[in-house]
Parts: C-alpha cells; structure tokens; sequence
C-alpha cells in the first residue's frame, strides 16, 4: 500500500504585485492554515516519509511551516504542473506516504484523476488554498499507479479545521 498526501499550498499574499508569481509568500491566513494543517498531520500519524514540493515560495512556506520532520525535494516540475506532470513526478517518488505540494488548476484535476469515487466534499472539485486530499493506493511501488485507482481516505480544506 502507498499513501498520497496531496496538498494545494495555503492562502498566498498579493500585495506586492513587482514580485514574480514564484515568489509570492504566503499571507496571514496562509501561515495560520498551514500551522494548522501541520498540526493535523501529526495528530492523525499522516507522517510522510518523502515530500515533494513546488519550488515555488508559497509551497515552500506552507511547508515549512507545516513542521514535518521530513527535509522535502524541491522540484521545478510542480510549480504550476497540470495533472499529468504531477503524476509524472509522482510514479519516481520513492516514499511509502508522500507528501504533494502544488498549485491550481493541475492539483485540482490530478485529485480527480487519482481517485475512483470523488469524496463527497462540496470544495473538492475547486481544490482551494491549504485543500488536503488523502488518498491510498493498493500498489507497491509508485511506477504502477493508475489514474482512477485511488481510495480517498480523507479530503478537508483549513476552514474544516477546528
């Protein structure tokens, strides 16, 4: 069995419209939510042993601030990746529970492409900031993933957070 953890990076800051799109940092909401979502990580043991993250400034920070032990693999790939590029990154992953962080559109089409049977979550389809999909595959090795095999263990957003 694998486990997906795929993550959309939390709120981002526009208030600096001279910075690039990949430079962007998250905003005050985003660091709350990310905290958060670190702290639920770790009260349900999603512990991922392999994190792969956009090189992008706000999925870095989401994911620093999410306190997981696990250094993540920085690749350019993701940042703004559609969903076939993701799972592209994806079938090389080497972990047992990897830990996605992306951005939107593709994060948002490669979860419904994952998953056999949508979860029944009225933000799934619009994947928003911080939106978590927790998926598991019946596979042993990454490389053997198949879009639509997937069973959803648990999809939320920040705002269903306590």
């Amino acid at each position: 069995m694998k486990t997906l953890i795929l993550m959309r990076h939390a709120k981002s800051d526009w208030g600096d419209p001279r910075l690039p799109d990949s430079a962007r940092p998250l905003n005050a909401r985003g660091r709350k939510a990310s905290t958060a979502l670190g702290h639920w990580l770790r009260v349900q043991d999603l512990l991922p042993d392999q994190i792969l993250c956009s090189s992008a400034e706000r999925t870095q920070e989401t994911c620093a601030r999410l306190k997981l032990a696990t250094p993540p693999d920085l690749t350019d790939a993701l940042y703004l990746a559609e969903a076939d590029e993701m799972l592209a990154v994806l079938r090389h992953a080497t972990g047992h529970q990897v830990l996605m962080l992306g951005h939107n559109p593709g994060i948002a089409e490669f979860a419904a492409l994952l998953v056999a049977a949508p979860p029944d979550h009225e933000r799934f389809d619009d994947y928003p900031t911080g939106a978590t999909l927790v998926v598991s595959f019946d596979i042993a090795d990454w490389s053997a993933l198949h879009p639509g095999t997937g069973t959803v263990v648990q999809f939320l957003t920040p705002h269903d957070l306590p």
